[in-house]
C-alpha cells in the first residue's frame, strides 16, 4: 500500500467529508454533492482520488454508480498508524516506570 497516497487523499477536508458521508451507506455522486460546498464534477474528481488511494470503490447498479467505503483500505491505514500507537504506549509506560522509580 502506498501510504503517501492515502495520507494525501485524506489531507483534503472535502475528501474526508465525502468518506465520512459514505460511512453508513453507499451513495451516488449526486447524493454526495448535495452535502458538499463544491460542484458535482468536483465531487467526482475527489472520488477518483479516494478510489486511487483504495479508500472507496464504485459499484454499477442499473444506470447508477454507487460509491462505498473500502474497509480493507482503511484496515491497511489502521495497521500503519497502530505501529506508531504501539510506540506511544511503550513510551508512556516507560515514563510511568521512570516516575514511579523517583517516588
Amino acid at each position: 500500500m502506498a501510504y503517501a497516497e492515502v495520507f494525501s487523499a485524506l489531507a483534503d477536508p472535502t475528501r474526508r467529508h465525502i468518506l465520512e458521508a459514505l460511512r453508513h451507506e453507499p451513495k451516488t455522486v449526486g447524493e454526495l454533492a448535495e452535502g458538499q460546498p463544491v460542484s458535482r464534477p468536483a465531487v467526482s474528481q475527489h472520488l477518483k482520488v479516494l478510489e486511487a488511494a483504495r479508500l472507496v470503490s464504485v459499484e454499477p447498479r442499473g444506470n447508477r454508480r454507487l460509491y462505498l467505503v473500502r474497509w480493507d483500505g482503511l484496515e491497511d491505514l489502521r495497521q500503519y498508524v497502530e505501529h506508531f500507537w504501539s510506540d506511544v504506549l511503550s513510551a508512556y509506560g516507560a515514563e510511568i516506570a521512570r516516575r514511579a522509580e523517583k517516588t
